[in-house]
């Protein structure tokens, strides 16, 4: 039986690939995540074409720096996470600093609450999306098709305390889309994070 805190074999192996500049590890990783990466990064920009360029960043960042994941920080998931969120809101912040610049409009309070705005939009999309298939499921249901508990649990084909389970569950990690911790503000130790 694997440790607890062993990291995922894949995210190990993967890691040991692009350090030996494995192009096929690159394009596997990217198949993986490219997905994910530009939906972050587009959340926080709302902009197509600059999250088309965090996603190329992030790739080249991870194919130029394979060290800097470590598997015993966490998934390799959460590790690109990580770095697109870091990226695309030093982009965001960039952009809207230069706009403030030129257009004297506005002020630095306003711009970083842009920022926080963006930034748990973003985490609590990527929170949907790494939930498990039954509390993401719940919560679909009951939010976005306006299904109650009852409806809820008739439709997935589990008893109503199990839905109610499942949509607490749920909301409690979306709850932690609005922490002001490290990791959500786009920083994660021992990952390079920081502004």
């Amino acid at each position: 039986m694997a440790r607890r805190d062993a990291p995922p074999r894949w995210d190990r192996k993967m890691q040991q690939r692009l350090a030996r500049g494995e192009a096929a590890a690159l394009g596997e990783l990217y198949d993986r995540f490219a997905s994910l990466v530009h939906g972050l990064a587009h959340r926080v920009l709302g902009d197509e074409h600059a999250a088309d360029g965090i996603t190329r960043e992030v790739f080249a960042h991870v194919w130029e720096n394979p060290e800097a994941y470590d598997p015993k920080q966490g998934p390799l998931r959460s590790w690109v996470a990580t770095l697109t969120h870091r990226l695309a809101v030093q982009r965001l912040r960039a952009n809207e600093t230069a706009a403030l610049a030129r257009d004297g409009r506005g002020s630095t309070e306003e711009l970083e609450h842009r920022v926080r705005r963006a930034s748990v939009a973003a985490r609590a999309d990527y929170i949907v999306t790494s939930m498990p298939t039954p509390l993401r499921a719940a919560l679909e249901l009951a939010y976005f098709q306006r299904r109650d508990y009852r409806q809820t649990a008739a439709d997935l084909g589990v008893t109503e305390d199990e839905a109610r389970r499942r949509l607490r569950l749920g909301l409690q990690l979306l709850s932690t889309a609005h922490d002001t911790g490290p990791s959500a503000a786009g920083t994660q130790p021992g990952y390079g994070g920081g502004r």
